[in-house]
């Protein structure tokens, strides 16, 4: 499996951040803010490390991010509506009903995440990684995507329509109740358990 490519990040300088259009910001360091129920347009963060930044139902079109760490932020119910993230850790971040509907993400990292109910839908996924996460109840609707891996995550409930699923590899993941299309199923890896609860869901009625 292809591996993400790490953030590079230049010595940082620390700064305060702020929610404005077009705000730009590079090589800082961002610690201890709130900036829950703003909104704003055309934001760009590069080569920068973001730590216990809150992000509450906060609004941002058009935001990019490169080569970021956010580490320990709440980004719960945030709206990240066409969004882009080019080398990216969250690392201990709470996303429970973030939204990064048509966003593209490139040689990103999800360590140790709540993604409850975070949306992907839409989106174009290459080379990402999802590594003990909750992604109960997520959204991985129509889906474009290119190696991602799925480490130790809870996928329960999540919703796989109108996304092809070959080659993608469930078996190390854990799930009770999953959406998945009969015929976009050929090539997905799951193991025994797994195998049982799609056919469940598929209807067929499986004696012991």
């Amino acid at each position: 499996m292809k591996q993400p490519a790490p953030p590079q990040l230049p010595a940082l300088i620390k700064n305060n951040f702020f929610i404005e259009d077009e705000a730009y910001f590079e090589a800082n360091r961002f610690t201890n803010s709130d900036h829950s129920y703003l909104t704003g347009k055309n934001i760009i963060i590069r080569q920068s490390e973001l730590e216990k930044i809150t992000l509450h139902k906060t609004r941002l079109d058009n935001f990019e991010a490169s080569n970021v760490i956010f580490r320990n932020c709440d980004f719960s119910n945030i709206e990240w509506l066409k969004a882009s993230f080019h080398q990216v850790i969250f690392e201990q971040c709470k996303l429970t009903g973030a939204n990064f509907a048509e966003s593209y993400l490139r040689d990103c990292q999800f360590h140790d995440c709540l993604c409850d109910f975070v949306s992907f839908s839409q989106g174009n996924l290459k080379v990402v990684t999802f590594a003990n996460c909750r992604l109960t109840d997520s959204e991985f609707y129509n889906l474009k995507w290119q190696h991602i891996n799925f480490i130790n995550n809870d996928l329960t409930g999540s919703n796989w329509g109108h996304t092809s699923l070959n080659k993608l590899d469930f078996s190390n993941n854990k799930f009770y109740r999953i959406i998945l299309e009969q015929e976009n199923l050929r090539g997905l890896i799951v193991n025994s358990q797994q195998a049982l609860v799609i056919a469940a869901s598929l209807g067929l009625v499986i004696k012991d």
